[in-house]
């Protein structure tokens, strides 16, 4: 093995440029890791995998993929984005005992507080619509912006909406889910909308998104499955 390459494979990842070194650098925050201590996991130089992790055109054999998706905790697929067009949980189950916790309220409330990507849930004349937004925290609320759709129309209405927010980590068998439910109303007041927008509240959908509206939860539930 020279720099963490292995000589005895020469298969190169084809996850597009930057992916892998993306996917590697997250994990790896993810588990808490410096530089070094992965790349003593993995046997391989820590100047290679800064270089995997920096440069678009790092192409590490499927071997040394191998060995850091085993570091990490993941698999080769993942690391690869081989699983990036597919539902969430559509592999198989991981190997592994697991237990349903049930979160109190304030621990459901620390995972929302990076913000992030959720789902609106809510009735209209069609029945009940669940459409994702992007979301940030404000004391204890919920703001998201919106265009002038059936979202919009039924905050307006006065309907009562929901916020389901989850993460799922498929290589562990582990995940979390968030409900928030409650009175939604459209921000108008100067000082609200100027200290929301300091928030980085960006919709990745784009377009015209100019309505933003905040979700008073009155029911808070959570549930995280664990592996043993």
């Amino acid at each position: 093995m020279m720099n963490g390459v292995d000589s005895t494979s020469r298969e190169t990842v084809g996850a597009g440029p930057g992916d892998l070194g993306r996917r590697v650098a997250l994990r790896r925050k993810e588990l808490g890791l410096s530089v070094d201590e992965l790349a003593d996991r993995a046997g391989m130089h820590a100047a290679y995998l800064t270089y995997v992790e920096m440069h678009a055109e790092a192409q590490p054999s499927l071997a040394t993929v191998a060995r850091l998706a085993a570091a990490l905790g993941t698999t080769v697929t993942w690391l690869r984005g081989g699983s990036q067009d597919l539902p969430a949980g559509a592999g198989n189950p991981p190997q592994a005992v697991h237990h349903l916790e049930v979160l109190d309220e304030p621990t459901s409330m620390r995972l929302l507080s990076p913000g992030g990507v959720g789902r609106v849930a809510f009735d209209d004349e069609r029945g009940p619509l669940a459409l994702p937004v992007n979301f940030r925290m404000d004391n204890g609320t919920v703001v998201f912006r919106t265009g002038d759709g059936v979202i919009a129309a039924a905050v307006s209405a006065g309907q009562p909406i929901s916020v389901e927010v989850d993460h799922l980590d498929e290589a562990r068998g582990e995940g979390w889910s968030v409900l928030l439910s409650g009175p939604a109303a459209q921000v108008t007041g100067a000082n609200d909308l100027a200290r929301i927008a300091t928030l980085a509240l960006e919709p990745w959908a784009g377009g015209d998104r100019h309505t933003v509206v905040r979700l008073t939860p009155d029911r808070v539930s959570g549930r995280r499955i664990r592996a043993s």
